[in-house]
């Protein structure tokens, strides 16, 4: 059976409040092991963060409007910086360009500019009709250099041959070279070139959708956001009846995230 966008959500959402209790934590310094709670960003366990968020506006808009619009999905983005929406208990983390953007109205261009703050929310698209200019164009709402822009149609390529049903070895592009990378080699900050990287290893080392998700928040750092990427991916190869059922238990703002699936 070919995966649904639930699957993929749900393995975002709950990847993405495993790291959260960790996010900018030193590699080594602590081992995530279940669903904790508070930490960096004192919440309770099961919170997903700003993530979670963006997929779910991208995922709405859709759902309501049967195409991509761009300004559409700037407007859910902002009633989610302004007011919450999309949230568990309200805003609690937002990425420097994200809100830069946001406040500015268009998207941020230099080469600095390339956090994983579009990566993070791109997935999703792989379960629409979005072209690579429209996944373009979603990036670039907030990061609108060719960097950032670029990775989110690489991460929808793949994540479409994934629910393809293409092995995970054939969808991702120079697997066995990343794969055979250490550990020590895999750097999971903030940059989006790091994030496409580190969730790609994650996938390809691993077997079961929590070996690959704990591998991601275990890295350290923007631990909610390598995990969030890696959860959406590993949710569309092992399906969300894959994730272990104390942690779906443990996840909140379930009603959010189902009112957002088409």
């Amino acid at each position: 059976m070919a995966a649904t966008l639930a699957d993929c959500i749900y393995g975002q959402a709950v990847a993405d409040a495993l790291g959260v209790p960790y996010e900018f934590r030193a590699r080594d310094t602590f081992a995530c092991a279940d669903m904790v709670g508070f930490g960096s960003h004192h919440q309770p366990a099961g919170t997903w963060s700003d993530d979670t968020s963006m997929a779910l506006c991208i995922c709405d808009s859709y759902r309501v409007l049967g195409r991509i619009d761009v300004d559409d999905i700037r407007a859910r983005f902002v009633r989610w910086y302004r007011e919450g929406a999309y949230t568990v208990d309200g805003l609690f983390d937002i990425g420097g360009a994200c809100a830069r953007a946001l406040d500015q109205g268009f998207g941020c261009t230099g080469e600095r500019d390339n956090g994983n703050g579009s990566l993070m929310r791109t997935v999703p698209l792989a379960f629409t009709a979005a072209t690579d200019d429209e996944v373009r164009a979603v990036s670039a709402i907030t990061h609108a250099h060719l960097t950032s822009t670029e990775l989110c149609v690489a991460l929808v390529r793949i994540a479409r041959d994934l629910v393809r049903g293409v092995p995970v070895r054939e969808a991702v592009p120079a697997a066995d070279a990343l794969a055979a990378r250490p550990r020590t080699d895999v750097r999971s900050g903030g940059f989006a070139r790091d994030t496409y990287e580190a969730a790609l290893w994650c996938l390809l080392t691993t077997g079961t959708y929590a070996d690959c998700v704990l591998t991601a928040v275990n890295l350290g750092d923007d631990t909610d956001t390598t995990a969030a990427v890696a959860g959406a991916l590993a949710g569309i190869v092992y399906g969300a009846d894959a994730i272990p059922a104390a942690w779906l238990s443990a996840l909140r703002g379930r009603e959010v995230i189902e009112a957002c699936l088409f």
